[in-house]
């Protein structure tokens, strides 16, 4: 079957007997949102230091990109250096630096946004094109390839833009963007050039830039672009790149879209932007293409690490449950995507399960795409290793470092949401902010040791003595179920209940769609705490995942597990996980990062010498959160470990 994000009102489309209403459902957006929390202070702090120091090196001295829009600007016929691509890893870096100028306001690195953004601003030209290129190789040939990623640059253009105003109040980028975005519009449309984005992304930026300008013809622009697919538009074009049209999800028109196809970053940018647009203009025909798709995603070709895309050669999917470990290609792009997607899903919807993948991709396969120390960074995410696998301080398709920084940027982006009457709290992340509701404003404190703890206190803070509606999400691996859907169950039952209290006392709550919802009258200084239960969890895969037939995998809370060469004396690969093995959870670390450890005793297969004969011994199993593996050095690893023996392997 297979070949500071700004957002000003997302809609909660819900389903009625007879037809569909829609009500405003606002995410907090991160300029608002104060991160204090323990686990994720010190990786956004460590963002904008070390990984963007790293991102502005390579990009201005170690690579071209820079020099290209200042070829551009000399205008002295100058060739284009690097991959017609790197632009927009340009401009990824910008909204990484915008997010961490919000979030620590360093005026260095504000200073170096404004010389970028000096120089892109210089090399426009005055149609409003901006792309070097086809400005310093061929002018002519604009436009005459759909695959060349020229829409690509332009949408991370975009975003940057739109959330360095945000972070700044300054104007000059966002305007580069205005024109370019209407010179796009003068070209392209009804009544004017056909066009498919052969790399999705413009379609959700140009939904950002019309939240900052309210100017609804980046809208309607977004909308057509979508509409172009799966109508053979492509054709007569010199698709260098594209083996097939499932390869950029142009086989269907998007609303009848209902299986995940091709390349797994585009896949993600195009339906957060069909997200989006469905948002906004309320066509429930793309509502339900996405949940199709979606479902077809999460219950046939997920990782459970919230990793997408397993084959290395289209850099996506292929057929239903090909989930190899050793091979899978995982991309942190993709990851981060599955973070976009899932973001806009629940604000389609105010099902909280999409919030349980977010969660699943973010602290899991988005993550591990970034070293400990923040300057060493994966591209594909496997799921065992022999070893040969190590983060590089740069590649030469660069994408990934610059994406996993504006994620964890921009993290408050995801942490809560409300509409007039209600607030809601989708991840547990020390934190606070203050939220306006039809009543008054709220300020809300979140104290947390989460990932290693389950308890949270939300202390509420209300100008005055009101009413509204507090939606605490309820995580399902909380309650016995691992990700939405059948692909991955837990071994066994968890009978540790989830407790939430109110000033101390226990409190009758609503569930509403994965949400508890305390709806009261609310005074200066409630506290609503929850306590999530967080025992060591094995967990089986659906027998269709071939790849993991009798294995387990290890999870403590949000956290996947894995074990590394480095913690294991006897190797990973001849490890054995009998399901009755019982692990203990301990404090450790792994650098400086501290970590819960799980340790275990188990059987370990020992080959003779000669490789004639083989014994069994006890040993002490270590397992490591998987986001921490390939920190100190290659090692072996593994997430899947057998539950009996089917071969012996030298590690």
């Amino acid at each position: 079957m297979k070949s500071a994000i700004t957002i000003l009102a997302i809609f909660v489309c819900v389903q009625s007997a007879n037809a569909q209403s829609i009500e405003h459902f606002d995410p907090v957006i991160f300029s608002r949102v104060n991160i204090t929390d323990h686990f994720w202070k010190p990786k956004m702090d460590l963002v904008a230091t070390t990984t963007l120091k790293a991102c502005i090196y390579q990009t201005e001295v170690a690579t071209p990109r820079i020099r290209n829009f200042e070829k551009v600007a000399r205008k002295k016929g100058e060739k284009h250096e690097g991959i017609f691509y790197d632009d927009s890893d340009v401009f990824k870096a910008l909204e990484a630096m915008s997010y961490s100028i919000a979030n620590h306001p360093y005026s260095a690195l504000e200073a170096k946004a404004d010389e970028w953004i000096d120089k892109i601003a210089a090399a426009q030209l005055p149609d409003g094109y901006l792309n070097t290129y086809f400005t310093l190789n061929d002018l002519n040939l604009r436009w005459t390839d759909m695959s060349m990623h020229e829409d690509y640059n332009a949408g991370h253009m975009i975003e940057a833009a739109v959330a360095y105003y945000n972070a700044t109040g300054k104007r000059k980028f966002l305007d580069v963007c205005i024109k370019w975005a209407d010179y796009f519009d003068s070209v392209f449309g009804p009544g004017k050039r056909h066009w498919v984005t052969g790399h999705e992304e413009l379609e959700l930026a140009l939904v950002k830039l019309y939240h900052a300008t309210n100017y609804k013809k980046y809208l309607d622009l977004s909308h057509w672009l979508l509409e172009e697919r799966g109508h053979g538009y492509a054709h007569g074009y010199t698709w260098t790149d594209w083996k097939d049209t499932a390869y950029a999800q142009d086989v269907l028109p998007v609303n009848q879209q209902s299986e995940i196809t091709g390349h797994a970053v585009r896949a993600m940018y195009l339906y957060t932007g069909a997200a989006d647009v469905a948002a906004q203009t309320g066509d429930t025909s793309y509502v339900k293409a996405m949940k199709n798709v979606w479902n077809d995603v999460v219950d046939r070709n997920m990782y459970i690490t919230g990793g997408i895309g397993s084959s290395g050669s289209n850099e996506g999917f292929s057929k239903d449950y090909d989930l190899p470990n050793e091979q899978a290609y995982c991309e942190t792009c993709a990851s981060v995507g599955m973070v976009f997607w899932n973001q806009r899903m629940n604000a389609l919807t105010g099902d909280s399960k999409y919030m349980d993948v977010l969660e699943r991709s973010l602290y899991n396969g988005a993550l591990d795409g970034i070293s400990l120390t923040g300057d060493h960074f994966f591209y594909g995410n496997p799921l065992a290793s022999n070893g040969n696998n190590n983060r590089r301080e740069w590649f030469g398709t660069a994408c990934c470092p610059a994406n996993i920084a504006r994620l964890i940027a921009s993290l408050g982006n995801y942490v809560y949401a409300n509409n007039d009457n209600g607030i809601w709290v989708n991840l547990f992340v020390g934190s606070n902010t203050s939220i306006s509701l039809k009543n008054g404003n709220v300020g809300i404190n979140m104290e947390t040791n989460y990932p290693w703890d389950g308890k949270i206190n939300i202390t509420a803070t209300p100008d005055k003595k009101m009413q509204y509606a507090l939606h605490v999400r309820i995580p399902g691996w909380a309650t016995n179920t691992p990700v939405p859907g059948d692909l991955y169950a837990f071994a066994d039952n968890n009978s540790e209940p989830v407790t939430i209290l109110v000033n101390g006392s226990p409190f009758v709550y609503k569930n509403e769609l994965g949400y508890a919802v305390i709806d009261r009258e609310w005074k200066k200084g409630d506290v609503v705490t929850m306590d999530l239960p967080m025992p060591v969890r094995k967990l089986v895969a659906k027998a269709d995942v071939t790849a993991n037939i009798n294995r387990l995998a290890l999870e403590r809370g949000p956290l996947v597990y894995c074990v590394e060469r480095k913690d294991n004396s006897e190797g990973v690969w001849n490890l054995l996980l009998p399901a009755n093995t019982t692990f203990t959870a301990t404090s450790s670390n792994v650098l400086t990062e501290k970590i819960v450890a799980l340790q275990a005793q188990a059987p370990v297969i020992i080959p003779s010498a000669d490789g004639a004969a083989v014994s069994t011994q006890t040993t002490t199993i270590t397992a490591i959160p998987y986001y921490t593996w390939a920190n100190r050095g290659g090692n072996a690893m593994e997430v899947w470990l057998p539950t009996k023996i089917t071969g012996v392997r030298i590690n």
